[in-house]
C-alpha cells in the first residue's frame, strides 16, 4: 500500500513561525513603539530616510523567508528558532512593578532574562524598566512569580542588574556571547513580553551595528554602539535578549523606532559582559569616557560653509567649558548657520580620527570612545583646523554621574 509522504517537520514549524511572524510585523508597523529622541536633528533626519529604507528592505525579506518556507529550504534561515525557543524560554522573564512620580503611580512591565555570574543567577533587564520602580516582581514562563531586588545600573548604557528570591530549580541561565564580531545579515530572534504577552518570539536580522542612542535619563549622552535588527519588537520587549543563531545573547532589546516596521535597537553583548562584574559587586559602573564636546555629523552642505573638501567626521560644535577637550585645545564653533532649516554652529574643529583610527561621524565617534578609552587615557584627536590636519592631545575625563530623578 502507497502512503503519502508528510512535509519534513521543520519545515512546517517554520511555515508557522513565518506566518506568525509576517501577523505580527503588521501589528507592530500598526502600534509602533517609543524611540529616544536623537541628540542632533540632523541625525534625526539621516534615521528617517534610513527607517523607510529599512522598511521596504525587511518586506522583500519577509517575501524571501516566507517562499524559503514555502519550499522547504530552510538553510535561507540560518538556526531553527523552534530549537531556540524551546531553549530558551525558561530563561527569559517578565519583570514588574510601580513607578512613583508627581503625576501618579504607574505600573511598569518589561522584560528580562537569567543569566550567571560566578556560580550565582541574576536578571539582566534595562535600566529604564527598573528607574525608580518599587515592589518589583519577576515571572517565569511557567507564571511563579518572586520577589526582585535591583543591585546594580548604569543609565549611560541603560543596564540593570536583579537579585530575585527564585528556588535554583527556576534559574535557567543562558549563556553571553561576543557582540564584536557580529555582521550585517546575521539572523537573530528576539524574545520578551510585548503588551504583557510572555514570551512572544519574533525573527530578523542584523541590520547594522555601531548605531548611537540619546535617553533623557542618561543626561542625553550617546548610548554607544548600539545593534539595529529587523525583529519586530513592541513595548513590554525591553530588557529582553537578542539572541544568536546558537541561542546565546547577543544583546538585549531596549527600543524600537516609532511608527515603523522591523527596525529595533539592541545593548551589545560586550556591554553586559564588561559592566557586570562591577554592576554586581559596586552596583555602578563608573568608567565611561568624557570628552566634554557637542558635535554634529559632517556633510556636503556644512563641508561648503567649512570651506574644506572633507564630507565625513564629526563637527566640534561647542567645547564644555573647563573641559577634557577645553584643556586640551580643541577649538568649537564660533558663529551659526542654518541648513536646510536645521541651525549648526561651524568653524570649529573637525574631527576625523582618534588614535589613528577613522572617525566618520559622532557614532563612530561615540563607539570609539566607548570600546578603547578609559577614563584618564590620553587620546590622540586628529582633526583639521582651518583647512589643515593637525593632531590634539587631550587626557579624557569621567563622565559626571546621570540625572536624578
Amino acid at each position: 500500500m502507497m502512503t503519502q509522504e508528510r512535509p519534513p517537520r521543520r519545515g512546517r514549524y517554520i511555515a508557522v513561525f513565518l506566518l506568525t511572524l509576517v501577523l505580527v510585523s503588521v501589528a507592530a508597523y500598526a502600534v509602533g513603539v517609543w524611540f529616544a529622541n536623537s541628540a542632533s536633528v540632523d541625525r534625526e533626519r539621516r534615521q528617517q530616510s534610513l527607517i523607510n529604507s529599512l522598511v521596504s528592505q525587511n518586506s522583500d525579506l519577509q517575501r524571501q523567508l516566507a517562499s524559503a518556507a514555502h519550499s522547504g529550504n530552510t538553510s535561507l534561515l540560518g538556526l531553527i528558532p523552534v530549537q531556540i525557543y524551546a531553549d530558551s524560554s525558561p530563561s527569559i522573564v517578565t519583570v514588574q512593578g510601580v513607578q512613583t512620580s508627581s503625576s501618579g503611580n504607574a505600573t511598569i512591565l518589561g522584560s528580562g532574562f537569567v543569566t550567571q555570574f560566578q556560580g550565582k543567577e541574576y536578571v539582566v533587564t534595562n535600566y529604564h524598566v527598573v528607574h525608580d520602580v518599587v515592589d518589583i516582581s519577576v515571572t517565569f514562563f511557567d507564571g511563579n512569580s518572586f520577589a526582585g531586588s535591583v543591585l546594580g545600573t548604569d543609565a549611560y548604557v541603560d543596564l540593570a542588574v536583579l537579585n530575585l528570591t527564585a528556588p535554583s530549580a527556576e534559574l535557567h541561565p543562558l549563556t553571553i556571547a561576543g557582540s564584536s564580531g557580529l555582521r550585517v545579515g546575521e539572523p537573530v530572534v528576539a524574545i520578551g513580553n510585548p503588551f504583557g504577552l510572555a514570551g512572544s518570539m519574533t525573527f530578523g536580522i542584523i541590520s547594522q551595528t555601531g548605531r548611537t542612542l540619546t535617553e533623557t535619563a542618561a543626561g542625553n549622552f550617546a548610548i554607544a554602539d548600539v545593534i539595529q535588527f529587523s525583529a519586530p519588537i513592541n513595548p513590554g520587549n525591553s530588557g529582553g535578549p537578542l539572541l544568536n543563531a546558537n541561542g546565546s545573547v547577543v544583546g538585549i532589546t531596549t527600543a524600537a523606532v516609532l511608527s515603523s516596521q522591523g527596525v529595533g535597537f539592541a545593548i551589545p553583548s560586550d556591554v553586559i559582559e564588561r559592566e557586570l562584574p562591577s554592576l554586581i559587586t559596586t552596583g555602578s559602573y563608573t568608567l565611561h569616557s568624557y570628552m566634554g564636546v557637542i558635535a554634529a555629523d559632517m556633510n556636503l552642505q556644512l563641508s561648503r560653509l567649512q570651506g574644506t573638501n572633507t564630507t565625513y567626521g564629526s563637527l566640534v560644535q561647542n567645547v564644555t567649558a573647563g573641559g577634557p577637550s577645553a584643556i586640551g585645545g580643541l577649538r568649537g564653533g564660533d558663529h551659526t548657520v542654518s541648513v536646510q532649516g536645521v541651525s549648526y554652529s561651524i568653524g570649529g574643529d573637525i574631527i576625523i580620527g582618534m588614535n589613528g583610527s577613522k572617525i566618520v561621524n559622532t557614532d563612530a565617534l561615540s563607539a570609539y570612545l566607548q570600546e578603547f578609552t578609559l577614563p584618564g587615557q590620553t587620546v590622540m584627536v586628529q582633526v583639521i583646523r582651518n583647512g589643515s590636519v593637525m593632531t590634539v592631545e587631550i587626557v579624557l575625563g569621567t563622565r559626571p554621574p546621570p540625572p536624578v530623578g
